[in-house]
């Protein structure tokens, strides 16, 4: 074959590729199996909101979080107090990190948080001396009652025999402090930084304030999962049980403690994030189905309004399905009405056609309808034996 006619040959492919994608899109626009009692969308449905979108540029912090500290003095001074709401006397040393100052008590924010993504770079100092606790100790503290420990475990290793730094496993570097070790140690050397990476779910209330489910966090420890969901037993102590209170906080601020060893921390950022509870129409544990319905209700009338605008000229086959779908969401007996008129319709216009001429005469690819009528079919929305389904069933 001479490049010539290769190259049209090949221009020929790529248009018919994109033709073809540009097809299967707006005629099938992703239909998937439709809302039900506790899904207020349809698989792959376009109506569905949109994502928002961000930007996530390596190290920086993503263009939607909260910067809490970014190595300038003032970054401290807005966001940063000590237990009394005044002034902190930790120091920021050159380099623009955050040391802890014995005596002067831990930091928090002065915003208040609950569930949240959370970024925390820390180091334990260069030099530490003695072992176990005394070694770089403090700690991230989430809503100011649940501690991630911030400690000096790089030589902990209970392989080795003697152990060069033995703790108590439940007290060393990412565990939730006194509830749950790190699933493992990956702790740098002192003077280097570790980071540390938060997903925190504030516990849930029922209306009476007593708890319906645990606060949970999820720690990514220099890139390793060292706990997974933790659920947390209550509020984090030392040497002791814990319960939640009858009527928890339902915010915090982020703490660091002050433990009497100068850590240093970095680049410290925070996303806000709905808590687990607030997913109620998308069909997850924590489904509404009343709000389902109220989500479906209102989609259907949207759709409604904009039904005749939208769809009138469009050929009878592209006019059913979005008939259909409009039905799935809400099926009251005129929007079941309308779709069996367009039934009628369709039955009129494609009766004798060939699944070939169906896309020109009908607007819609005997494929694509015979595809969502099972899926009508699966929900119990047609019946068997629909004559619409039947002869797209004989149709070649």
């Amino acid at each position: 074959m001479s490049k010539s006619r290769q190259r049209v040959s090949c221009n020929r492919a790529v248009l018919c590729g994109a033709a073809a994608l540009a097809s299967l899109v707006a005629a099938a626009d992703w239909l998937g199996a439709p809302a039900d009692a506790r899904h207020a969308w349809a698989v792959h449905d376009d109506y569905r909101p949109g994502v928002k979108k961000i930007t996530a540029d390596g190290a920086k912090p993503p263009s939607d979080a909260i910067v809490l500290f970014d190595g300038t003095a003032k970054s401290l001074a807005d966001n940063w107090c000590d237990g009394r709401g005044k002034p902190t006397r930790w120091t920021l040393d050159p380099n623009g990190e955050l040391i802890s100052v014995r005596g002067a008590g831990s930091v928090f924010t002065k915003r208040k948080f609950a569930d949240c993504q959370l970024h925390v770079e820390w180091a334990a100092p260069t030099k530490v001396s003695g072992f176990g606790q005394g070694r770089g100790n403090s700690g991230v503290f989430l809503m100011g009652d649940y501690e991630i420990q911030v400690l000096d475990s790089y030589e902990t290793d209970p392989d080795k025999n003697p152990n060069p730094n033995p703790n108590y496993s439940d007290g060393q570097a990412g565990a939730v402090y006194g509830q749950n070790p790190p699933a493992v140690n990956p702790t740098r050397a002192p003077g280097v930084f570790n980071t540390y990476d938060i997903i925190f779910h504030a516990p849930i209330l029922n209306a009476d304030g007593s708890v319906k489910a645990p606060a949970t966090v999820t720690v990514l420890f220099n890139g390793v999962l060292v706990q997974d969901g933790w659920k947390l037993d209550g509020p984090t102590l030392y040497r002791r049980r814990t319960s939640y209170p009858k009527s928890p906080s339902t915010k915090g601020p982020i703490g660091l403690q002050d433990h009497g060893n100068p850590v240093h921390y970095r680049n410290i950022w925070i996303r806000e994030i709905p808590p687990q509870c607030a997913n109620v129409t998308h069909g997850n544990y924590y489904a509404d189905e009343s709000k389902v319905l109220e989500q479906r209700r209102a989609t259907a009338a949207r759709l409604d309004a904009e039904f005749d605008a939208k769809w009138g000229s469009a050929k009878v086959g592209r006019k059913l399905l979005e008939a259909w779908r409009v039905a799935t969401y809400d099926p009251t007996p005129a929007r079941l009405a309308r779709a069996a008129a367009l039934e009628r319709e369709f039955l009129s216009v494609a009766k004798g056609l060939s699944a070939r001429d169906l896309p020109g005469k009908a607007g819609i690819s005997k494929g694509d309808l015979n595809t969502y009528y099972g899926y009508l079919s699966a929900a119990g929305l047609v019946k068997k034996g629909n004559e619409v389904a039947a002869l797209l069933g004989k149709m070649k």
